[in-house]
């Protein structure tokens, strides 16, 4: 009698827009025609990165005090879970437009997987990434910094926005906000914590490979 077959993942096909470096508008517009393509099943699932100019976005959570002095920084009021944070150079961002199949429609478990896929790939780089007890994102060992802000929407079980993982990211622009609440102290990035450059290219083919890793979809 023959054994079993092992379970086939099945890696769903799913598209990369890569799209340099856009306006956060600009994006924002794009990620809602993507979801109603999603929805309306005219598009595969599509994973979007990008890094944004200087900008400021307040998620559904925003608690307006945390907004300290943007100065002359956009601010965008958007339908993203969480608190305020800030985008810019040396971010990336990404916005998964996924369509979340049955055995994935939970929430939580949507957001540790987001958190999964970033502590791979910042672990390709020598960087211990960690979950902290209470928040979402990825901290550096023991929680000492913060690399990866995540928020995130769902429309009808398709999600958009995402992630912001700071590469290179100017990180006194922080000080303009209290970010998710937090002391801009707190942020961190890959090249801060290393002590050296990095390419940004290489950080977002991680990433790309490590999303598409543990969502199982196959990009294209």
């Amino acid at each position: 009698m023959n054994a079993p077959e092992e379970p086939k993942v099945d890696h769903k096909r799913a598209q990369l827009l890569d799209l340099g470096r856009r306006e956060f508008g600009e994006v924002w517009a794009l990620q809602k025609e993507l979801v109603g393509k999603r929805q309306r099943d005219e598009i595969p699932d599509t994973l979007v990165l990008v890094e944004h100019p200087h900008v400021i976005t307040l998620g559904r959570g925003t608690h307006r005090e945390n907004v300290l002095a943007p100065g002359d920084m956009p601010l965008f009021e958007i339908e993203r879970g969480g608190d305020v944070t800030y985008h810019g150079p040396g971010q990336l961002v990404g916005y998964p437009i996924f369509l979340l199949r049955q055995p994935e429609r939970d929430l939580h478990l949507y957001l540790r997987n987001l958190e999964e896929a970033l502590i791979r790939a910042v672990g390709r780089f020598g960087i211990r990434g960690e979950r902290k007890e209470g928040w979402t994102g990825v901290w550096t060992a023991g929680g000492a910094r913060k690399l990866a802000s995540i928020g995130v929407a769902v429309k009808r079980w398709v999600t958009l926005h995402g992630f912001a993982l700071n590469v290179s990211t100017e990180l006194a622009r922080f000080a303009a906000i209290n970010p998710c609440g937090l002391e801009a102290t707190t942020m961190g990035s890959m090249e801060s914590i290393l002590g050296r450059a990095i390419s940004f290219d290489e950080v977002k083919a991680a990433a790309r490979d490590e999303l598409a890793a543990v969502f199982a979809r196959q990009l294209t």
